[in-house]
């Protein structure tokens, strides 16, 4: 991983909401596990977000995609619904980082 990619991550993540969301993220997948494509998806919908942290849709939408665009989140839609998901690769990257 690159000094870019790391900063842009710690970037994304310097945002207060965009923080309590991404560990809303995780702490999802921790208990429900990853996605598996050929069923539900396993991640964690936007109106999730907007109920647990009190935020509004374009809210959530804005700080959703810098997470997406820092690497840190995918996005998965199911019909009108989009599903978050954590960047296990990222999540153990980032972990690393604060190891050395």
């Amino acid at each position: 991983m690159t000094a870019d990619q790391l900063a842009a991550a710690f970037r994304a993540l310097s945002n207060p909401n965009r923080l309590r969301i991404y560990q809303v993220i995780v702490d999802h997948c921790r208990e429900h596990g990853q996605a598996d494509l050929a069923n539900v998806p396993a991640g964690c919908a936007f109106g999730d977000f907007m109920q647990r942290l009190n935020i509004g849709a374009s809210t959530v939408s804005h700080h959703v995609r810098a997470l997406s665009d820092a690497g840190l989140i995918r996005v998965e839609r199911e019909g009108r619904r989009r599903f978050c998901h954590a960047e296990s690769m990222m999540q153990s990257r980032l972990a690393h980082f604060f190891e050395i």
